[in-house]
């Protein structure tokens, strides 16, 4: 019952956070000083993958990058933040989940180990047991000591 509730409850914070990394996006474009911050980060974030994409296909990285036109910054950063609103909350819920399974994979493990615990413990009682038995036998006088038979008696042929 509580895998489903589970599952559901994730499906759904995954389905809350796309309206609010859209809600950040907006309020990015609206707060002045969130505003400029983000534009300074994706001005970086533009200098960076441009020097990226540069040593990967083996050009000059010590050129003059033009930066971004501040509009473009604005969508870039606040698409940015926006994303990694979804994955950061995506990644939190995968890591729960996989927590979860490893509890649940430790329970069955720690059943199992009891279970066999278990099962050495009446092995052992019965090999006892069974020694008990062969001790008697070997002892005592055979089958008669199980039978309640007296073997002192002779037969009266």
């Amino acid at each position: 019952m509580i895998l489903p509730v589970a599952k559901l409850g994730t499906f759904v914070l995954k389905t809350l956070s796309k309206p609010l990394a859209s809600r950040l996006k907006t309020q990015a474009t609206r707060h002045p000083r969130f505003r400029q911050s983000i534009i300074n980060f994706a001005q970086a974030n533009h200098k960076f993958q441009v020097n990226l994409q540069r040593r990967i296909y083996g050009h000059a990285t010590n050129v003059e990058i033009r930066p971004l036109d501040e509009e473009k910054a604005v969508q870039a950063a606040s698409d940015f933040l926006g994303e990694f609103v979804v994955f950061s909350i995506g990644g939190g819920l995968l890591v729960f989940e996989v927590q979860r399974s490893a509890r649940s994979e430790a329970r069955k493990e720690e059943a199992r180990k009891q279970e066999v615990e278990g099962l050495r413990s009446e092995v052992t009682d019965l090999m006892r047991r069974l020694e008990d038995l062969e001790k008697s036998m070997k002892g005592g006088r055979g089958l008669a000591s199980w039978l309640n038979v007296d073997t002192k008696q002779a037969p009266s042929s």
